[in-house]
């Protein structure tokens, strides 16, 4: 098997052959192949077969950088839309967008999100590229409770990051179907939220909560 623990190249071609491999992988997703083989996914791309490997030393680096396109958009879709309104509006606001990204193509959305919950020979950065949305999301906190402000916009992007991943997992494990997935990814939000923002704010949290 090759291997190359070099970093990837960042060259104009080399950003294409890596863009072309990921179509590759996500075209195979889509088409019910999770299981694929890295020689299945080089003849998909049409390239050798040590491509796929100089280019991300395996097929878990592969499906982590499926999921950092995914939270890419999500980014860039909630920065265009500069939602109004204060810390809460925009991280539920960012939850909506969120959600639409990964029901755009479910299919590929599960498999991605399945594949993050197997151990990789090296660690991924999922975690940091999810805190940094929610971080954006968040913005300078307004509307947080100002003695807790400081601590909210320490420990809320974690927070919600892991209340995401935990409803997207079961939502990949068909628990949640596609309709209830930003529902549940909002009311899970506001129960992040509720103990930061100001009193003012919580009833409108609530009402997000599942009765």
């Amino acid at each position: 098997m090759p291997a190359n623990k070099s970093p990837p190249s960042i060259s104009p071609r080399g950003d294409a052959t890596r863009q072309r491999v990921l179509e590759a992988a996500e075209r195979l997703l889509r088409e019910g192949s999770a299981e694929f083989s890295m020689r299945d996914l080089a003849a998909a791309a049409g390239v050798s077969f040590a491509t796929p490997f100089n280019q991300f030393g395996s097929k878990a680096a592969i499906m982590r950088a499926l999921s950092a396109q995914r939270i890419e958009a999500m980014a860039a879709r909630f920065s265009a839309t500069a939602p109004p309104g204060d810390a809460a509006a925009r991280v539920l606001a960012a939850v909506s967008v969120a959600a639409a990204v990964m029901l755009e193509e479910p299919v590929v959305s599960r498999a991605v999100m399945g594949s993050l919950g197997a151990p990789g020979p090296e660690p991924g950065q999922v975690s940091g590229q999810s805190r940094a949305l929610w971080a954006l999301a968040l913005g300078a906190g307004d509307g947080l409770t100002p003695n807790l402000a400081d601590l909210a916009l320490r420990t809320l992007p974690d927070g919600l990051a892991f209340a995401f991943r935990g409803v997207l997992s079961f939502w990949t494990a068909g628990e949640i179907g596609d309709a209830a997935l930003a529902p549940r990814a909002r009311a899970t939000a506001a129960t992040v939220l509720l103990g930061f923002v100001e009193e003012a704010r919580r009833d409108g949290l609530i009402r997000l909560l599942p009765a």
